[in-house]
């Protein structure tokens, strides 16, 4: 894949191994990040996509630790056996008011705190 471009500051990023991104951490070498390197942005990659599909959008120190916020508060809705994965996801964008299925690896941080909100507003 090609043509990931940087939301911050519109540079184009490199594929990377798991080494730049993770250097204390051998057992993640293999996997492949899209990087900005003026920015520090960067996400992840889909291990069974060919192309490197970015598993979301570029993030920020601060988009990194709202997306770990929001994973951490809604995660436990499906897997603690409440609902089901699909459904969580769909009581998520109820509770969100989105007209399409939510992914919070392309939410902004202020989504991602919204998330936590409406999860622990409803303390499922």
């Amino acid at each position: 894949m090609t043509g990931v471009v940087c939301d911050y500051c519109g540079n184009p990023a490199e594929l990377v191994g798991g080494a730049v991104i993770y250097p204390h951490r051998p057992d993640l070498g293999h996997l492949k990040f899209w990087l900005c390197a003026p920015c520090g942005a960067w996400t992840g990659t889909h291990s069974n996509s060919a192309d490197h599909k970015p598993k979301g959008r570029l993030a920020n120190a601060e988009l990194r630790a709202a997306r770990i916020q929001a994973h951490t508060a809604f995660d436990p809705i499906w897997q603690r056996g409440g609902l089901r994965r699909g459904e969580a996801y769909r009581w998520l964008r109820d509770q969100l008011a989105l007209d399409a299925q939510p992914h919070i690896g392309f939410m902004d941080a202020e989504q991602c705190r919204r998330v936590v909100e409406v999860c622990r507003e409803a303390a499922l």
